[in-house]
């Protein structure tokens, strides 16, 4: 039987692995977060659970009929085709430097998506 500190623990290192991914494309691929961070908070708390539940970070700004169907498909598997092809990302996650909601960061601190996490279950 799991605890709930260990689900919580697993979380954080699902959400801290898809953190990691996050700064590294954004940086690769010279795009940025939004200037609003906790929609790249949300984003990045959905792609974890996805990652968690289905094997892979899914885009979970979408909605699926058959989540794992789509999984194996691959398309909306984050970075989706759009975004590797066009640099268009649907989440506003990864924004080229010449949209208007695009901000100046590359990276975002755990304890960031933590809180937005936080804020919305209270």
């Amino acid at each position: 039987m799991t605890t709930a500190k260990s689900d919580t623990t697993q979380k954080d290192k699902s959400l801290e692995s898809m953190r990691k991914f996050a700064a590294q494309y954004a940086k690769r691929t010279d795009t940025y977060f939004c200037s609003d961070l906790s929609v790249t908070a949300v984003v990045i708390e959905g792609l974890a659970r996805h990652k968690e539940e289905l094997g892979a970070p899914l885009c979970p700004c979408r909605h699926y009929e058959d989540k794992e169907a789509e999984v194996k498909n691959t398309f909306w598997n984050c970075p989706c085709v759009p975004m590797r092809e066009r640099k268009e990302c649907h989440c506003m996650l990864f924004i080229t430097p010449d949209n208007e909601f695009a901000g100046e960061e590359q990276d975002i601190e755990l304890e960031i998506i933590q809180q937005v996490r936080e804020n919305m279950n209270s």
